[in-house]
């Protein structure tokens, strides 16, 4: 990635993953012949990146950093030094451009599913609607245990409907999220060497489509296997789900600061904190944090 001479290039580094190369030299001079090259790095600590373990750096000035982590977000800076010759008079001029980058680590976000179905119900004050509601958690919670998912936050209501053409219907309403976080899932993580927030929304997603699956279901089996049909079942076409994403401390989102960058948890910048999983970053107004990625205030 090449920066400019009069603006700093931000970069998004996933963390525990390595940076692309940033290139110290711009584009318009990479097409050009450039005599006695010298490149300086120097990274967010004020100190020279040459020989550093966490570094790869070329004989062209190339660099990437290696397994990024929190800490070495920050400021990167290299100085090109180079000669350039008249022709005719073979006169030597020393040149320096200096290229500014802006390294930020960021994680993906974790993903948690809220899911809204409906059932139509006899009455809404008979007690057979509170027993459904108990034996549905359960087999939802079954479906999705092996994934080291949960169910949380589950709740009904009963409403009264008028549907055009039709009286008033009794119907439940059940809302729910899915989350990737039951119990065991740290253990899970363990077993990576780097963070597995992937892993995670990988298993949720999983999660997701066995539950949207198994409500599918329930309208086939209804029109095939009930000669009868039962007084609590499924509104077909009643399934909604939305992502609702979370940050781990330290990240945040800002569609505006960050907006090559998104839909990422980047890291919280110098000055700000996130203390928990929200999605922001904010203003610490009690001391000066010098540091990337600050949990508290």
């Amino acid at each position: 990635i090449y920066s400019y001479s009069y603006i700093a290039v931000n970069i998004y580094v996933k963390i525990y993953t390595s940076s692309p190369f940033l290139v110290c030299m711009d584009l318009a001079l990479s097409q050009r012949e450039v005599i006695d090259p010298n490149y300086l790095w120097i990274g967010p600590d004020g100190k020279n990146l040459k020989g550093k373990g966490y570094v790869n750096l070329t004989a062209t000035g190339k660099l990437m950093m290696k397994g990024f982590k929190t800490q070495m977000s920050g400021s990167y800076t290299c100085t090109l030094s180079y000669k350039t010759i008249q022709t005719d008079t073979q006169k030597e001029t020393n040149n320096f451009k200096t290229y500014k980058f802006m390294l930020y680590a960021y994680r993906e976000p974790d993903y948690t599913y809220q899911i809204s179905v409906r059932f139509t119900t006899k009455e809404c004050g008979i007690e057979a609607n509170g027993q459904f509601f108990e034996e549905l958690k359960k087999i939802l919670g079954d479906l999705i245990s092996d994934l080291t998912c949960q169910v949380i936050e589950p709740s009904y209501k009963c409403h009264f409907v008028k549907l055009p053409k039709h009286g008033l219907l009794d119907e439940l309403f059940v809302t729910f999220k899915v989350n990737p976080f039951a119990p065991g899932w740290e253990a899970l993580c363990s077993q990576f060497s780097y963070d597995c927030e992937d892993v995670t929304n990988s298993k949720v997603q999983k999660a997701r489509e066995l539950i949207e699956e198994f409500f599918h279901k329930q309208t086939y089996i209804l029109r095939h296997e009930f000669r009868n049909v039962p007084a609590i079942h499924y509104i077909d076409h009643s399934f909604e789900v939305t992502r609702i994403d979370s940050c781990r401390p330290g990240f945040g989102k800002n569609d505006i600061s960050h907006n090559d960058c998104a839909g990422c948890c980047v890291v919280c910048d110098r000055g700000m904190y996130s203390p928990n999983n929200e999605v922001i970053c904010r203003t610490c107004r009690n001391i000066r944090i010098k540091h990337y990625g600050a949990k508290s205030c």
